[in-house]
């Protein structure tokens, strides 16, 4: 006698949803057409579809630039004459230095207030929304530029730079995040890339402005630059009280309307049915998140799978400060140590800014192409081998005009590869690998991990190039060198390929525990099979 069939017993989070809950079952024939629409658009069905999401997440990124500026302003006082006379001491050779000491205490000014800010939004966005969020920095922000431009003593321009820290630090992430959930797959990696452009416009600005400034001796020589700030949160501010907040952060609330009207505005012309399947798509992803780890707290992101989505998000972001790129935000220090001059100096920190921003375009064509994870790996064997010859070359004899010209070039070349690579497309991978419920959180925890690291690099670095400490000048080349061949150790083996992937997607490639080289070839089951099979049927 013939034995009965035994019923499939399921074997992952979405047999398990599917074969347990009707209503999720349903919900899943909605969730694959939408999948399936998000990977058959192309560039240009997406822009013609979603002009406005572009609009709105162009907007909110250029918050960025706010902090490029400042970030680079402070580093480029100090081979900044007037900044210098007010604030360092007299060298032997007649010239004022800024302490390194104090070198280090304004550069991490910043970076210890980031991290306030970066914990305190991962708990209030979140939880109010990213637009409420970003109202509330910026009108924080407009305050505390009043500490830095009247500030008459270094302390002071410390506790400056830490209290604007907390806003940027919201920034930081924010911006990406809620990128990331306005746009389609084919969109995500330009608008979250898009950051690091912005972060670039605010580095030559701040450059250009103080290059401007040269030739004043007095205190507005460098109060004004400070006052500039003041021209970014304002428009800002009164944009965003108009933006839709993200349809990803409604439907983790449970405001599925509100999802869809959120959608509405992001998009142009899109038929009532695709909407529902787009949020049928996004509460898809939120139930089967669900499933694989309930909780939404910072814990949860070192539990079960979302443990390794944490760790690739947050070497992903330290490998930015490891590869040398302390050396670009002290270029126009590190170029006058070279032995340039401060004119000369400042023009070499305005084409490195300049390049630097032609390559977040060139990574735009690049990324689509090739990927991310190629153009990382890549990337960090380049930059490793021009940071090595910039250490040799450094060996030359100090006197001599000619090695100090060929390292002020040769580092406009690891800028322009850093932009092309690992500077712009961390942006992308950092939003790409948490899960939808986590994301704010583990971009948060990355972004915390790159500020550490920076505050030790603004430790050793001014000491690495300052005349007074270290004075390793051009040779500190063969130290970050040695960075950036671990973090390419690192990158090769666990880091994976997102390109092209939903969320959903993500998800249940990491569920099964896919290794980071067989990311980009692996089919993501999705959906279970009685949900395809219904879909064939249709």
């Amino acid at each position: 006698m013939a034995e009965p069939d035994e019923k499939k017993q399921p074997t992952n989070a979405v047999e398990h949803l599917t074969a347990d809950n009707a209503k999720f079952a349903t919900l899943s024939v909605d969730a694959k057409d939408a999948t399936d629409k998000e990977h058959r658009m192309t560039l240009r069905q997406a822009i013609k579809l979603y002009p406005k999401a572009i609009a709105w997440s162009i907007f909110l990124s250029s918050a960025v630039a706010m902090e490029g500026y400042d970030i680079v302003l402070i580093a480029s006082f100090f081979a900044f004459p007037p900044f210098t006379k007010q604030f360092g001491e007299q060298q032997p050779n007649g010239k004022y230095q800024v302490t390194a000491p104090w070198q280090s205490a304004l550069s991490n000014g910043a970076r210890v207030g980031e991290i306030l800010g970066l914990t305190i939004n991962g708990i209030i966005a979140e939880r109010y929304g990213y637009r409420k969020t970003m109202i509330g920095t910026l009108i924080a922000m407009i305050a505390f530029i009043f500490v830095l431009f009247f500030a008459k003593d270094i302390g002071t321009l410390v506790a400056g730079e830490v209290l604007m820290g907390i806003p940027w630090g919201v920034f930081q992430t924010l911006t990406t995040t809620y990128a990331a959930e306005v746009c389609p797959v084919v969109l995500r990696g330009y608008l979250t890339t898009y950051v690091n452009l912005m972060w670039g416009l605010g580095q030559l600005i701040a450059v250009a402005v103080l290059r401007g400034f040269l030739k004043r001796d007095d205190q507005w020589a460098y109060r004004i630059p400070y006052a500039l700030q003041w021209v970014w949160p304002i428009p800002l501010l009164v944009g965003i009280l108009f933006a839709p907040d993200s349809p990803w952060w409604l439907s983790r609330r449970g405001r599925h309307e509100d999802a869809k009207k959120a959608l509405q505005r992001l998009t142009s012309n899109t038929p009532e049915a695709d909407l529902d399947q787009t949020v049928a798509m996004m509460r898809h992803t939120d139930e089967l998140e669900k499933e694989i780890s309930s909780g939404t707290s910072y814990w949860d992101c070192f539990k079960g799978v979302d443990l390794r989505r944490t760790e690739i998000t947050c070497l992903a972001w330290a490998v930015q400060p490891l590869c040398g790129a302390s050396l670009m935000g002290n270029s126009a220090y590190f170029f006058e140590q070279a032995g340039l001059g401060t004119g000369v100096s400042f023009d070499f920190s305005i084409g490195l800014y300049a390049i630097a921003m032609v390559g977040v375009v060139i990574a735009w064509f690049t990324m689509a192409r090739l990927g991310r994870r190629t153009l990382f790996v890549g990337g960090l064997v380049f930059m490793c081998l021009v940071l090595l010859i910039i250490g040799f070359v450094a060996l030359a004899p100090p006197k001599a005009k000619g090695p100090n010209f060929a390292i002020g070039s040769l580092l406009l070349v690891w800028a322009l590869v850093y932009n092309i690579t690992v500077g712009t497309i961390t942006y992308s991978i950092v939003t790409e690998m948490p899960s939808s419920r986590l994301r704010t959180k583990t971009v948060v925890l990355g972004r915390n991990i790159y500020n550490v690291i920076g505050i030790i690099n603004g430790i050793i670095t001014p000491r690495m190039l300052n005349p007074s400490a270290w004075n390793w000048k051009g040779k500190s080349g063969f130290f970050w060198a040695g960075m950036c061949l671990l973090c390419l150790v690192w990158a090769f083996f666990r880091l994976p390929e997102p390109k092209g992937r939903t969320y959903g997607e993500m998800d249940a490639l990491f569920e099964k525990r896919i290794s980071a080289r067989k990311f980009k070839s692996t089919a993501a089951e999705l959906f279970a099979d009685e949900v395809v099979e219904e879909k064939a049927e249709k």
